[in-house]
């Protein structure tokens, strides 16, 4: 029955991760799927278990890489003793779970290569394997779909000590990243060197932010080739191109000076046009107009009426 369950939830998994594996809540499904999957790989390790003991666990040939480990503790010996060393992991005393059981199991799991794939961090680089540590029910360890429970260090935090981490580039700081059951992400400074701290269970890792590569420099123009050749180079090509570029260039702006001193010429051209016009206009007005008869006032000429239109009347020539 369980290896039937374990099959299941392993179809689930795939299921999940091919279908949205670029989706944010898919990603966090398929994590969650593959919790559920190696806590049954986990508890199979389990023959005749004693307390306080860790039992690796086996995982397909299909998700090598994995590792998962299974220890069941007492409720008050975790809460009064702690775990002094469990993989990487040191559990100080004063951790409880919610809600509460007589046993419980913490299920180890190293994701090692598969970290990015189902812990994808854009814009950061792992420099050590995504460890998780999670805890369930122990009260049958041969049931499936245990309830996860919740534990949390109440005075001094859990302890994370990575034994397999990658030395930062130079110029880099490596930071502790923590992922909780709900999918959250969580950024915190190293406890010591390759040591992380938490107050809760999850999945934890040491990474470092990216860096951009430089821009590649300019391929250098190259000389014309000294010996006969089939066709242009491509030096030659590229030369010509940018010539051929400059030229347009050159010609635009030469058009364009061009063209606005035509419409100026043109401008000019108009207002003298209109001008010569008008003083045509007045010309003929002149020549229209009537002629004054000239005469001699001495060596001067000057203008004289021919005809006088109203004749002065005395008043006296109307007195009868």
């Amino acid at each position: 029955m369980g290896r039937l369950w374990g099959l299941v939830m392993h179809v689930l998994l795939l299921c999940l991760f091919e279908v949205g594996s670029s989706n944010a809540q898919s990603t966090v499904g398929s994590a969650r799927a593959l919790d559920a999957l190696l806590r049954e790989y986990a508890y199979e390790a389990f023959d005749r278990p004693r307390t306080g003991i860790s039992y690796d666990g086996d995982v397909p040939s299909n998700l090598t890489g994995i590792k998962v480990s299974a220890m069941r503790l007492r409720s008050g010996s975790l809460r009064n003793r702690g775990v002094a060393a469990y993989k990487e992991f040191e559990i100080p005393t004063g951790v409880t779970e919610t809600p509460y059981v007589e046993r419980l199991v913490l299920v180890y799991q190293n994701l090692g290569n598969w970290s990015v794939v189902f812990y994808p961090l854009p814009g950061y680089t792992y420099l050590s394997p995504v460890l998780g540590l999670l805890a369930y029910d122990a009260f049958n360890l041969s049931a499936t779909n245990l309830p996860e429970l919740d534990i949390r260090a109440s005075a001094d935090p859990i302890l994370i000590h990575f034994t397999d981490v990658k030395s930062p580039p130079l110029g880099s700081v490596a930071r502790c990243v923590s992922f909780d059951i709900n999918g959250s992400i969580n950024y915190s400074n190293l406890t010591l060197s390759n040591v992380c701290s938490t107050m809760e269970q999850g999945h934890f890792s040491i990474v470092v932010e990216s860096i951009a590569p430089s821009p590649a420099p300019a391929a250098p123009i190259s000389p014309p080739p000294t010996s006969g050749g089939g066709g242009p180079s491509p030096g030659k090509a590229s030369h010509g191109k940018s010539n051929t570029v400059v030229w347009i260039i050159v010609g635009s702006v030469v058009g364009g000076i061009a063209l606005i001193g035509l419409l100026g010429l043109l401008v000019l051209w108009t207002q003298k046009f209109k001008q010569r016009k008008n003083m045509q206009q007045m010309e003929k007005a002149a020549e229209a107009g009537e002629t004054l008869h000239m005469t001699s006032v001495g060596e001067t000429k000057a203008p004289a009426a021919m005809v006088t239109r109203t004749q002065p009347i005395l008043e006296s020539e109307y007195v009868p």
